[in-house]
């Protein structure tokens, strides 16, 4: 099994004589600084960073503070008003499973299928007022996990009960569920392979 933390996984066909050993830094060195390359191995041919992908792991960072920060605004989502946390915690595991996502999708999406399987769900509270929501799935769809995000606020400010997340999912309906909530804050934190 291999992942890689906080960072997406490519892959690429070459010719280059520079040695796998050598690869990230001499790619490194050729790269804007808030892109950076962890490691490089050679894979079998038939190996695709997408397709191959058994699991992959999202997170997504709500900063639950009254005033929010400056200096990491673009790397989480900030939410004033006080989420229940024990209610939001209750809702999530109704994603778990496999399921079809269809109102969890964001319109214009071309995946053919939205049945997805949710392998574990979790919301996790951080000291700093940070609430981490976090899903292992087998694929998802556009903005997906932004939406099951934003439709866990919902739940966390009362407008969604928990046990609501049921029948949103089986009545397929993206209009009962929460709205997308922004980019900021998106993390993909694992990418399994067998």
């Amino acid at each position: 099994m291999a992942y890689m933390l906080f960072g997406q996984v490519a892959n690429f066909k070459t010719n280059s004589s520079i040695p796998i050993e050598k690869f990230a830094i001499a790619i490194n060195s050729n790269l804007k600084k808030s892109i950076l390359i962890q490691s490089a191995e050679e894979v079998d041919e038939k190996f695709h960073s997408r397709l191959s992908c058994k699991r992959k792991t999202y997170r997504y960072v709500i900063n639950n503070s009254k005033i929010g920060t400056a200096i990491y605004r673009n790397l989480e989502t900030h939410i004033p008003m006080k989420l229940d946390i024990k209610k939001m915690k209750q809702a999530i595991q109704y994603f778990e499973g496999e399921h079809d996502f269809k109102a969890f999708k964001a319109s214009g999406t071309s995946s053919k299928s939205s049945v997805r399987t949710i392998y574990k769900a979790e919301i996790r509270e951080q000291k700093n007022q940070k609430i981490w929501i976090e899903l292992t799935g087998n694929g998802f769809l556009y903005n997906m996990v932004r939406i099951i995000a934003g439709t866990l606020v919902e739940v966390g400010l009362g407008n969604i009960k928990p046990e609501e997340i049921a029948t949103i999912i089986e009545e397929k309906d993206r209009t009962k569920a929460g709205k997308t909530l922004p980019p900021q804050g998106l993390y993909l934190v694992k990418v399994e392979y067998d």
